[in-house]
C-alpha cells in the first residue's frame, strides 16, 4: 500500500522515488481507527510535499506496513523495508509496538521518527537514530495527575491489563500521586470481570476509576457496567490513553461516552497551518480528525524538512534530529536530549486533559492544560 500518485507536473523526477517506510495498526487487535488517522495525516503530508517539488525533484512515496499492534511484525517490517532501501521509516501509535520498531532501526542504523507512542522507554540504551514526535507517557500522565488532583480525587483505582505501557502508567501515576497525599489501587484485569470491577470500587473506596485496558475490549464493557450501578453513580471514569478520542467510542457507548477525561496532545488553538490542515484532514476523513492525524502530518513535515536539508542518506538524516526547527500544526518542533528519554524528543507537544461534552458527546470540553 502506498499513497497515490502525485499529478502529473506536481514533482520534477528522474525515475526514481524517494522512499518511506510507515508503520501504522491497520487492524485488529491495533487501535484501526487511531491507525487510519496516523496514516491520514501522513498521506496528506507527502501529497503536499510533492505538490511542492517533491524532495529535489524526486517525488516522496510511502511504503505503508500494516503492524496490527505485533510487537514481531513491526520489528519485521522494519526489516524488509531496510532491505528495500527506504531513506527513513515513521509512524505507530501503539508503544509496545513502537519500541520493537524502534530497537530493530537502532540495531540497523535505520533513521526512525516516531508520529504518536509515548512509552518512556522507546529503547533501552540513548540511540542517535530515532526521534519522537510525542510527549513521553512520563509528561502526558503527570499533567493527567495533576487534574485528578485539582479534581479532589485521592483515591484512585486503575483496572490494567499485564503489559508494558499500562504498568509504566501505574508506576507513574502512584509515583506522582503518593507524595501529593493520593493512592493508587490497582485492579487485576485479568482477574476480574467488567461486571466485578464496581465491588472493588466500593470495596476500595475509590472516587475515580482509570481505564489502562484494550478498547473496545474489556474498556466499553466495564464503563457500560459501571454507569448502570447505582452505588459508584458519582465516580469519576477516566481514561488518559486516550481512548474516549475516536468516534468509535461515541458510537459504541452513546451517552455513556461522555464525561470520560482522557489525554490529546493538541493546542488551545491551532496554528493558520493548523487549521488549514484541520480542514484538508477532515475532507479525507470525512470525520473530524483527532490529534494523531496531526502528529501524522508534522512528522513528514519534519522529515521533508531534513531530507531537503541533509539528503536522503541515513546517518544524516539521523544526524539532522538536533538541528530541526520546523513549523509543525501545533508549535514549533525542535529535538532535544531529555532527562530519562533515549531518543531525540520534542520538548514539548502541547497536552491537554479534555472529555466527551454530557450535552453534546460529539463536542470535547478542555478541562485541564499542562
Amino acid at each position: 500500500m502506498s499513497t497515490p500518485p502525485s499529478p502529473p507536473g506536481a514533482a520534477r523526477t528522474d525515475g526514481s522515488s524517494v522512499q518511506i517506510g510507515a508503520l501504522v495498526p491497520l487492524t485488529r487487535p491495533g487501535w484501526v481507527e487511531a491507525g487510519r488517522h496516523v496514516l491520514a495525516g501522513l498521506e496528506l503530508a507527502v501529497r503536499e510535499v510533492n505538490d511542492s517539488g517533491g524532495i529535489g525533484g524526486r517525488p516522496l512515496e510511502l511504503l505503508v506496513r500494516d503492524t496490527a499492534a505485533d510487537p514481531q511484525r513491526a520489528a519485521a517490517a522494519v526489516d524488509e523495508l531496510a532491505q528495500l532501501g527506504v531513506s527513513a521509516v515513521v509512524g505507530e501509535y501503539h508503544s509496545v509496538v513502537a519500541r520493537a520498531a524502534a530497537a530493530r532501526a537502532d540495531a540497523l542504523g535505520l533513521p526512525f521518527l516516531c508520529s504518536s507512542a509515548v512509552l518512556d522507554a522507546l529503547t533501552e540504551q540513548p540511540t542517535q537514530w530515532v526521534a519522537r514526535l510525542s510527549p513521553p507517557q512520563s509528561r502526558g500522565w503527570q499533567v493527567y495527575a495533576d487534574f485528578l488532583i485539582g479534581a479532589g480525587h485521592s483515591r484512585i483505582a486503575v483496572a490494567a491489563q499485564p503489559s508494558v505501557y499500562w504498568a509504566a502508567g501505574t508506576r507513574i501515576l502512584r509515583d506522582y500521586l503518593a507524595p501529593r497525599g493520593g493512592t493508587v489501587i490497582e485492579l487485576d484485569m485479568g482477574a476480574l470481570a467488567p461486571t466485578e470491577v464496581c465491588d472493588e470500587l466500593v470495596d476500595q473506596r475509590a472516587t475515580a476509576l482509570l481505564l489502562l485496558v484494550g478498547h473496545p475490549e474489556p474498556a466499553v464493557p466495564i464503563v457500560k457496567s459501571v454507569r448502570r450501578d447505582h452505588r459508584v453513580a458519582d465516580i469519576l471514569i477516566g481514561a488518559p490513553a486516550g481512548q474516549p478520542e475516536f468516534a468509535e467510542w461515541a458510537t459504541l457507548l452513546g451517552e455513556d461516552s461522555a464525561a470520560i477525561p482522557f489525554l490529546r496532545y493538541l493546542p488551545e488553538r491551532l496554528s493558520p497551518l493548523g487549521v488549514r490542515v484541520e480542514t484538508a484532514l477532515r475532507e479525507r476523513l470525512a470525520e473530524a480528525p483527532c490529534f494523531v492525524a496531526f502528529e501524522g502530518y508534522d512528522t513528514i513535515t519534519v522529515l521533508a524538512g531534513a531530507l531537503r536539508s541533509h539528503g536522503t542518506d541515513r546517518a544524516r538524516i539521523a544526524e539532522s534530529w538536533p538541528h530541526a526547527g520546523v513549523e509543525g500544526t501545533r508549535g514549533k518542533i525542535q529535538f532535544s536530549r531529555t532527562p530519562g528519554i533515549s531518543v531525540w524528543q520534542w520538548a514539548w507537544p502541547p497536552v491537554q486533559v479534555v472529555d466527551r461534552d454530557p450535552e453534546e458527546p460529539d463536542r470535547f470540553r478542555i478541562l485541564h492544560t499542562g
